[in-house]
């Protein structure tokens, strides 16, 4: 095997509870299943994990190395990130809000958006390249090669986690998009988030 199997089991716990608690990407498949239901929010979490294992590759190749090393870099991505997550709260306010007249929410865009939203946010692939190495053996063979295991492992987990958040959301989203008053609720509620989103990752510094 490439990564050990006793290394294996000593990861997964430990990147289950780091899926588990509450961050971006949770926050933003929450968003998706308030707003689209429990489809477009497991499309917005495989976009999320997508989104990572982008992060997990370019980790694995030393980019992350270069993000860490360069600020000018850092704060491109970051204030590439914070302008996309202030494009998606305009456009969830701009959308229809009467329940009858709500527009699906494509699943490829869903997908898209949370791809886009992982991978704009620079401190993802830091914690990555903080966490992972944790758990990687040169003397095993290829470095890239655990960080693709390692990778999926936490992808496929923090999918599941996600998509069971924005799935519940769903729920509470139909009930209350019932009436006119309440899907405009759900409207803020669900750019209010995004907004927060990207005051936190303004709010954000870089690393030491």
């Amino acid at each position: 095997m490439i990564v050990e199997l006793t290394t294996l089991l000593a990861f997964v716990p430990a990147g289950v509870a780091l899926n588990l608690t509450p961050g971006a990407d949770m926050m933003f498949c929450l968003a998706q299943g308030m707003k689209g239901g429990a489809r477009p929010a497991a499309y917005a979490s495989a976009g999320v994990s997508a989104g990572a294992m982008v992060n997990v590759t370019l980790a694995g190749l030393g980019v992350g190395a270069l993000i860490a090393a360069h600020p000018p870099v850092f704060e491109a991505i970051r204030w590439a990130g914070v302008l996309y997550l202030l494009i998606l709260a305009y456009r969830t306010l701009r959308s229809p809000l009467a329940a009858s007249d709500v527009a699906p929410v494509r699943s490829s865009r869903a997908f898209r958006d949370g791809m886009l939203v992982n991978i704009s946010n620079p401190k993802v692939i830091l914690f990555i390249l903080a966490f992972l190495p944790q758990f990687i053996d040169p003397s095993r063979g290829s470095v890239l090669a655990q960080f693709l295991v390692l990778g999926s492992v936490f992808a496929t987990t923090g999918f599941l986690v996600n998509a069971a958040v924005g799935y519940f959301a769903g729920g509470i989203g139909r009930v209350l998009a019932r009436s006119k008053g309440a899907a405009k609720g759900l409207s803020f509620a669900s750019a209010a988030i995004f907004c927060l989103l990207a005051l936190r990752l303004v709010l954000e510094k870089r690393p030491a």
